[in-house]
């Protein structure tokens, strides 16, 4: 049982975060252990939950009790105590008896401060508290309390404790505090060097200057030649900015000067600590001798510099106004321009053909002269020199102050030795600094309204290179990037087509391109008509003569090799055309003689690669790129093969110029302009790192910059071309038989002939029947024919390698999957008719896995409740991505009538139907009422067979009468061996 205790004699010590640490000793036992204090000391402290939560340290065996910082004041100022025990103070407990409730007094009543010893010390926020609202003697009080140095440091940090809990102990309270003093918490903070407790306080917004001035330095400009640069110490009112006070310092550092009788007390209160602020910011060498000549002496040109870019900056971090003169903000943000400036002449196609040539081209060399421009004076080079020869940072030219800083001065002098100015600029150096170069906006700003707004620049970016263009080269590039504005040439006489009026835009682009010797992309939409711009192209240079001697070179897919053939013969009869295509392709000398007679020659990417070194002979009048993304990939031989062609112009027809990565671009380019977009290296770093793996948007523009005067692209949504469609818009594919289809179709005709010779009658009629259908579908694909167990599917074992020689085999399969991968990447969809059931599943197969995404197919034995769903789904526009089928295959009969398919605006006639009512009456499940968009129709066309020869009689109406074509296929029974052999055969060419 615990003795009876009735007197403690309590002893503190606070530490230096100001924890109190204490220990008490009783009259009877002496020492007391921890946790009988405790339960006497704390018995009412609610704080402490009693005492609970207290913490006891033990040092030499002795029981110290730890009271955290915070309840330090709180609990001393008014310490709750057994009433029937009695307590006395030693020492330190003593004072803090005594001080804790003046302390209290000052948090309570929020008269206290951020202390600026413990900032300028550390950096760190104490608070400490106000004096001056302290009665006399309760400041005498808390100055005998802190005589002792550890006793003063644990009570200035439990008041700080204490001030931080009661105040701003929660989330709320904090960001209050931050809120209403930024200054205090921001990264850069306000720095208390140059500054004394008074003016730090009134820095950071804490005390309120009752001043009715400020003290400022004020820098004053040489007002003559000879004069000098100065330092004004004034004071400025508060009231009325523009009303300046000119201040001298006498020896005590105290303020002279006439300015209003009012101001005297608060001068004479401030000026003491102004001498030791300035010289604890401005360097020493400039406070030697009195305080006047501190304000007084004269700063040359070096010193001025110096005040202007740092000194001011680390006064005004202080806490003093500075007075500049009213030109330096802007032409500190100013940074000397390094221009080329075009000459007159350079650029103007009459000067430029006396040179010997009509095209201009991005090699072409510009002659021009240097000018540096700083702010609005524009010095030549001559005068550039005379101002860096002065030596000085600071000059006056052309009644302004032109700032010249030694590093910026050496940035341009290297930038112009950077460039051989006798050997002069590329159009393509000039194009890329025009088109780069932000110094007008597209609304309209000034040069100089767009530099005023830009952000300061570091003086450390390397001085950028711009160009100012003469009146010849900003009207071509104003053409270049405003293609709706470019002058348009007349139709030429020989194209049998009218041009509509986008389509001649088109034309006269690439020939406006082909005057400057720049290559250009044609990237309109699938179905407004590149093929015919790029033909009135042809038949522009042919009649201008432009292409004299030389032809011209169209690079295509063996798939459109006949169309081109086919289209050029129809709209373009006047021009000589030469296939250089199969095993019968002419070499060597031949092959030299026939370009010469020939105004284009057509030929495939697999034989350009073939014959690279051939092709590399002619210097070619120009050279196209039909489905141009077969370069996508750079590294590939085919697209080495064709840049490596010569040419006075080059061309691309793309509907699809970027399919997935900014390199297909690249390429694109590369062979339009080589060397325009930089090496794949230099292009990768400056533009596909920063756009597809960062996202940045200010390259994405500087990139579209550069691109876009050498791309027209046109879609079928542009409101300018809607209203310029017809309303359905037919198209034929002529497309080649592959190799094996070319000997299966042979080997087919010549067994029906063999026949033809024993069989009559009824047996005659079916055999040519059978022969028609053989036919036909080897048209379509061989394996209708060689009835093949192809894999359908994945699960079938069917790979991409698998599918991709299936679709080889067929050139009209692999037309279709080109033409349907860029019309969905359009957004749109499309119906496909075949009559063959077997070619259906195979077209489903394939399209499904080439576009990941559901592709219906409807026949004849399909249900009627799964048909009703079929249509309902395509016809959706609410179903989720995955589950929309945008592709619809049908069989001719089962889905040309009746059916309401208005979400398609493509429709594929896969193979021919010998009736074109039928053919129209399919092509109306899209054309109907309700479409909302432009149909476009694709009738596909194997070259040199009986679908060509049928297609001719049918377009002709030659031989047969509508009403015998319309009915049946019977007719083609009743011909004669020879008339059937006649229709039948492969006509040799690109076919066979």
């Amino acid at each position: 049982m615990n003795p009876y205790i009735d007197h403690i004699t309590i002893q503190v010590t606070l530490s230096t975060h100001g924890d109190a640490l204490i220990h008490g000793t009783a009259q009877q036992l002496g020492s007391l252990n921890g946790q009988q204090l405790k339960d006497r000391l704390f018995a009412w402290h609610e704080a402490s939950f009693y005492g609970t939560a207290l913490e006891i340290k033990q040092v030499q065996d002795i029981d110290l009790i730890l009271l955290p910082a915070e309840q330090v004041l709180p609990f001393w100022a008014d310490p709750q105590l057994l009433q029937h025990m009695e307590w006395s103070w030693a020492e330190e407990a003593s004072m803090l008896a005594q001080a804790a409730p003046v302390l209290m007094k000052c948090i309570d009543a929020k008269r206290y401060l951020p202390s600026f010893v413990d900032f300028r010390a550390t950096g760190r926020l104490v608070w400490t508290w106000d004096e001056a609202g302290l009665e006399p003697h309760e400041l005498n009080l808390l100055l005998e309390a802190s005589e002792i140095d550890e006793f003063r440091q644990g009570l200035s940090a439990a008041f700080s404790a204490c001030v931080y809990d009661r105040w701003y102990g929660t989330e709320e309270a904090a960001a209050d505090l931050r809120r209403e003093y930024p200054q205090l918490f921001s990264r850069a903070g306000i720095p208390a060097a140059g500054l004394d407790a008074q003016s730090w306080l009134v820095a950071i917004g804490w005390r309120t200057d009752l001043a009715p001035f400020r003290p400022a330095l004020q820098l004053l400009e040489p007002e003559e030649e000879h004069d000098s640069w100065r330092l004004n110490l004034v004071l400025q009112d508060k009231l009325d900015p523009a009303a300046l006070y000119p201040v001298q310092l006498n020896e005590g550092g105290q303020a002279l000067g006439a300015w209003p009788e009012a101001w005297n007390g608060h001068a004479a209160e401030r000026s003491a600590s102004w001498l030791e602020r300035l010289r604890s910011v401005l360097p020493g060498a400039w406070l030697t001798g009195s305080p006047d000549d501190l304000l007084s002496r004269p700063l040359g040109s070096e010193g001025a510099w110096q005040f202007l870019t740092q000194h001011s900056l680390r006064l005004l971090e202080a806490g003093w106004q500075v007075l500049l003169p009213a030109w330096w903000e802007a032409a500190r943000r100013k940074k000397p321009r390094l221009k080329a400036k075009v000459k007159p002449e350079e650029g103007d196609s009459q000067a430029q053909g006396s040179r010997g040539s009509s095209l201009f081209g991005l090699d072409s060399i510009i002659s021009f002269d240097w000018r540096i421009s700083i702010g609005e004076s524009d010095l030549t080079e001559g005068e550039f020199e005379e101002l860096v020869a002065r030596g000085e940072r600071l000059v006056r030219f052309r009644d302004q102050w032109v700032p010249l800083d030694p590093a910026l001065l050496a940035q341009i002098h290297r930038a112009m030795n950077g460039v051989d100015k006798e050997q002069g600029l590329s159009f393509q150096d000039i194009l890329h600094l025009h088109l780069t170069q932000d110094r007008q906006d597209q609304r309209g700003k000034t040069e100089a309204q767009a530099e005023a707004e830009e952000p300061e620049q570091s003086p450390d970016a390397p001085v950028r290179l711009e160009v100012e263009l003469n009146e010849h080269l900003t009207k071509l590039i104003a053409q270049l990037g405003r293609h709706s504005e470019l002058p348009l040439l007349p139709q030429p006489a020989g194209l049998r087509a009218e041009l509509r009026s986008y389509q001649r835009e088109g034309f006269s682009w690439l020939s406006l391109m082909r005057r400057f010797g720049l290559g250009a992309c044609l990237a309109d939409d699938m179905g407004l008509g590149k093929t015919v711009q790029f033909i009135a192209y042809l038949l522009q240079l042919q009649e201008s003569r432009e292409a004299a001697q030389a032809s011209s070179l169209l690079v295509c897919p063996t798939s459109v090799l006949g169309n081109w053939q086919k289209e050029l013969a129809r709209f373009a009869p006047s021009l000589r055309i030469m296939i250089h295509y199969g095993p019968s392709r002419l070499s060597g000398e031949a092959f030299q003689e026939a370009v010469k007679q020939a105004d284009i020659v057509l030929t495939s990417y697999a034989t350009a690669t073939l014959d690279q070194e051939l092709l590399c002979t002619v210097t070619w009048a120009s050279i196209c790129l039909d489905e141009a993304q077969n370069i996508k990939n750079a590294q590939t031989k085919q697209s080495a093969a064709v840049k490596s062609f010569p040419a006075r112009h080059r061309i691309a027809l793309t509907g699809t110029p970027i399919e997935n990565r900014l390199t297909e671009l690249w390429s694109l380019y590369d062979f339009m302009n080589p060397g325009y977009l930089g090496s794949a290296r230099v292009f990768q770093h400056r533009f596909i790192q920063p756009i597809e793996k960062d996202g940045n948007g200010d390259r994405t523009k500087e990139l579209q910059k550069l691109v876009h005067p050498f791309m027209l692209r046109r879609k079928k949504k542009d409101p300018a071309i809607q209203l310029d469609l017809p309303d359905k818009n037919e198209a034929k594919i002529y497309i080649p038989l592959t190799p094996e289809q070319s000997a299966l179709y042979e080997q087919t005709v010549h067994a029906l002939m063999e026949r033809m010779k024993q069989l009559e009658g009824i047996a005659r009629k079916g055999a040519i029947l059978s022969a028609l259908t053989q036919l036909k579908q080897l048209c379509d694909h061989p394996v209708l024919l060689t009835q093949e167990a192809l894999p359908l599917s994945a699960e079938d074992g069917w790979d991409p390698e698998d599918r991709k020689r299936s679709v080889s085999r067929s050139a009209k399969l692999e037309r279709l999957l080109d033409m349907v991968k860029e019309l969905r990447e359009e957004g749109d969809r499309c119906l496909i008719f075949t009559q063959y059931v077997g070619m259906g599943l195979l077209l489903q197969q394939v399209l499904q896995q080439e576009l990941q995404e559901p592709v219906l197919y409807l026949n004849g034995s399909t249900p009627k409740t799964a048909r009703d769903k079929m249509i309902d789904k395509f016809q959706s526009r609410s179903l989720p991505p995955e589950e929309q089928p945008n592709v619809f295959i049908l069989s001719i009969k089962a889905g040309g009538v009746g059916l309401n398919l208005t979400a398609a605006n493509h429709v594929f006639h896969f193979d021919r139907w010998w009736n074109p009512a039928v053919e129209n009456q399919a092509t109306d499940r899209a054309y109907r009422m309700g479409q909302t968009k432009d149909v476009q129709v694709h009738k596909f066309i194997a070259l040199g067979t009986l679908e060509e020869r049928i297609d001719e009689m049918l377009e002709s109406k030659q031989q047969l009468s509508d009403n015998v074509i319309s009915s049946t296929e019977g007719w083609i029974t009743e011909l004669s061996t020879e008339e059937l052999k006649d229709l039948f055969t492969l006509r040799q060419g690109i076919g066979g």
